[in-house]
C-alpha cells in the first residue's frame, strides 16, 4: 500500500520511476536498493513464466501462462483476413485482497 508520501495522481498510470520512489520510501530502502529489489522480482517473475510456472502471491495475485489458439483476424489498413498464430502470453489474476482494496 502506498502511504502518504506518494505522489501518484489518482487515474494517472504509475511508471517504473514512480514505483521505486514508492517502495524507497515505504521500506526504507535508498533508490538504487529498491531498484535492485524491483528489477529481481521482475526477473524472477519473467523467469517463472518462461518455464510455463505460475507466480502466486497469496493476497495480491497470480501471474500465469495462459495458451492463446489460433485464429482469424482482419489486417486493419487493407480489410484482408489474416491467419494469427496460436501463442503463449503472460496473465495476471488478482487475488481476493487485492480485489477487495480496490473496490472500497
Amino acid at each position: 500500500m502506498l502511504g502518504t508520501n506518494s505522489t501518484i495522481i489518482k487515474g494517472q498510470p504509475m511508471n517504473k520511476s514512480e514505483l521505486i520512489d514508492a517502495i524507497a520510501s515505504e521500506s526504507g530502502l535508498s533508490k538504487a536498493d529498491a531498484t535492485r529489489a524491483l528489477n529481481a522480482t521482475t526477473d524472477a517473475i519473467t523467469g517463472a513464466l518462461s518455464k510455463e510456472d505460475t507466480v502466486q502471491l497469496t493476497g495480491f495475485g497470480s501471474f500465469v501462462v495462459r495458451a492463446r489458439a489460433a485464429r482469424s483476424g482482419r489486417n486493419p489498413q487493407t480489410g484482408a483476413t489474416i491467419q494469427i498464430k496460436a501463442s503463449k502470453v503472460a496473465a495476471f489474476k488478482a487475488g481476493k485482497a487485492l480485489k477487495d482494496t480496490v473496490n472500497k
